[in-house]
C-alpha cells in the first residue's frame, strides 16, 4: 500500500513549528501543552522583555518634566591678573591695600556648587515624546498579545500532527500484518499450484511498500515529538509523552466572512499595534516640527569659592536665570528631520494598510480551509465506510477463489486510502479552525 501522499500531508501539518517535554513523563492534552508553552517559550519572554524596555524608555520621558539637579567640584590655578582678580573677589578676599594688582602671583580656586535646571518651554518636545513613549508600551504589549496567539496556533498544530503521524503509523503497521499474512498465505497456495507467481509478487511488493510507509510515519512522529519540545522550551533529551488526540471535537462550520473580519477587525492585536505605530511615527513628527519653535530653561545655582576645601557661608554665592533659545539657523538640519518623520508616517500608515490585507487574506484562507476539511470529512466517513463493505465482499470473494489477489490488493489500498483521507481530513479540519481564531484574534 502507498502511503506517499499522507506522509507529505501530514509532514506539511508538523512543520509549523517545534514542542513539548518534562522530567517526569507525563502525558499532555492539548490545553496542558499550550498553558506550558505560554509559561516558558523564550519567545514570549523576550516579548516580555520588550515591554520592559519600552516602559522604561517611558520612564526616561517623563524625566525631562522634572528639575534636573547637579553637583559639581571645580579647581583652578591662575597667576592671569583678570582671572586672579576675579578668583580673589570671588573669595571675598579683596584687599586693595595689599598686594600688587598686576602681579598677584598664583591663586588657587575652590567651588563646589549645586545646579538645579528646568525646562519650561521645549515646543511640546517633551510632551510628544512621553505620548510617543506610552505608546510604545501599548504596542510591545499587543505584540505579546499576538505572539501569544501565535504561539498557541503552533502548538495546537504541533499536536494535531503529532496524531495524524501516529494514525498514519497505525494504518501501516496494520497494513504490514495484512500483507504479510496475505503473503504466507499465498505462497502456501503457489506451492500447491493454486496461486501464480505474479500474485505472490504483487504482495511482496505491497509489502515493502507498506514497511516504507512504517518507516516514514514513524520519522515523522519523532519530528513531532521535537517540534513540540521545541514550543515548549524544553530540551530535546527530555522525555514526552501526548495525550490522545481522539477526544477533540470536529469544529463548527465558520460563520460569514463579513462576521469573521468585523471580529478581526475589533480583536486582532497585530492591527492594533500597526495602528499604534501610526500614532507614534505622528508623534515624533510632531518632535520634529517643535524644533522650529523657542526654547526656554530656568536655572538657579549655589556655590563657594575659596583658596581650599573648606566651606564657609561668607564665601557662598547664588546665581539664578532664565535662558531662550531659538534655532535660526541650522544647515536645514530641522527640515530634513521632519521630511524623515513624515516619510516615517507614510511607511507606517502603508504598513497598517498592508497588515489589513493580510490579515483578509489569512482569514479568508482560514475560513475555506476549515469549510473544505469539513466537507471532506463527511465525504470521508460514508467513503470509508463503502471501501470497508467492499473490501469485505472482496476478501470473501477471495477466500471463495472467484477474485485474484490483485483485486483483493485494490480493495485493501482503496480502504486505507478512505481512512487516509479521513484521518487528513479531520486533522485539517482542528487545524483550520487554529488558523481561523489566530486570524480574528479571538481565542475562547
Amino acid at each position: 500500500m502507498n502511503y506517499r501522499h499522507f506522509v507529505y500531508l501530514a509532514s506539511a501539518l508538523l512543520s509549523c513549528h517545534p514542542a513539548l517535554a518534562d522530567t517526569n513523563p507525563h502525558r499532555y492534552t492539548l490545553e496542558q501543552a499550550i498553558d506550558y508553552a505560554l509559561n516558558n517559550n523564550p519567545e514570549l519572554g523576550q516579548q516580555q522583555a520588550r515591554i520592559e524596555q519600552a516602559d522604561a524608555q517611558l520612564g526616561e520621558s517623563l524625566a525631562a518634566f522634572y528639575p534636573q539637579i547637579q553637583a559639581s567640584l571645580s579647581y583652578q590655578h591662575s597667576d592671569n591678573p583678570a582671572q586672579a582678580f576675579a578668583m580673589i573677589i570671588a573669595q571675598r578676599r579683596l584687599n586693595f591695600n595689599g598686594g600688587d594688582f598686576n602681579h598677584p602671583g598664583g591663586v588657587d580656586d575652590y567651588r563646589p556648587e549645586v545646579t538645579a535646571s528646568y525646562a519650561l518651554f521645549r515646543g511640546g518636545q517633551d510632551y510628544y515624546r512621553q505620548q510617543a513613549a506610552q505608546l510604545g508600551v501599548e504596542t510591545a504589549e499587543l505584540d505579546k498579545v499576538a505572539t501569544r496567539h501565535q504561539l498557541i496556533n503552533h502548538v495546537t498544530a504541533a499536536y494535531y500532527g503529532y496524531w495524524a503521524a501516529q494514525d498514519a503509523h497505525t494504518l501501516s503497521l496494520r497494513s504490514i500484518a495484512a500483507v504479510d499474512s496475505e503473503l504466507k498465505q499465498s505462497r502456501l497456495r503457489f506451492d500447491a499450484g493454486t496461486v501464480l507467481k505474479s500474485d505472490v509478487l504483487s504482495l511482496e511488493v505491497q509489502l515493502a511498500e507498506a514497511r516504507e510507509a512504517e518507516i516514514q510515519t514513524a520519522n515523522g512522529i519523532e519530528l513531532a515529538t521535537a517540534m513540540l519540545k521545541t514550543l515548549l522550551g524544553l530540551p530535546a533529551s527530555e522525555d514526552l509523552q501526548v495525550a490522545d488526540g481522539d477526544a477533540a471535537t470536529l469544529p463548527p462550520s465558520p460563520e460569514s466572512f463579513e462576521t469573521l473580519l468585523d471580529q478581526a477587525l475589533s480583536h486582532h492585536p497585530s492591527l492594533q499595534a500597526a495602528a499604534k505605530r501610526v500614532e507614534i511615527a505622528e508623534r515624533q513628527l510632531e518632535i520634529a516640527k517643535a524644533a522650529h519653535l523657542p526654547k526656554a530653561d530656568a536655572f538657579v545655582s549655589y556655590g563657594s569659592n575659596s583658596q581650599d576645601l573648606a566651606f564657609s557661608s561668607n564665601r557662598d554665592n547664588v546665581s539664578a536665570g532664565v535662558s531662550v533659545t531659538v534655532d535660526v539657523f541650522s544647515g536645514f538640519a530641522t527640515q530634513e528631520k521632519i521630511k524623515h518623520a513624515e516619510h516615517a508616517v507614510t511607511a507606517a500608515r502603508e504598513a497598517a494598510r498592508q497588515a489589513r490585507l493580510q490579515l483578509e487574506q489569512q482569514l479568508k484562507m482560514a475560513r475555506l480551509k476549515l469549510l473544505e476539511a469539513l466537507q471532506r470529512q463527511q465525504v470521508s466517513v460514508t467513503a470509508v465506510q463503502a471501501a470497508e463493505e467492499a473490501l469485505r465482499l472482496v476478501a470473501a470473494q477471495r477466500d471463495a477463489g472467484v477474485v485474484t489477489v490483485t483485486r483483493y490488493l485494490e480493495a485493501e489500498v482503496a480502504r486505507d486510502k478512505a481512512q487516509t483521507r479521513a484521518i487528513s481530513a479531520r486533522y485539517d479540519a482542528l487545524r483550520a479552525e487554529a488558523d481561523l481564531k489566530q486570524a480574528t484574534g479571538v481565542w475562547n
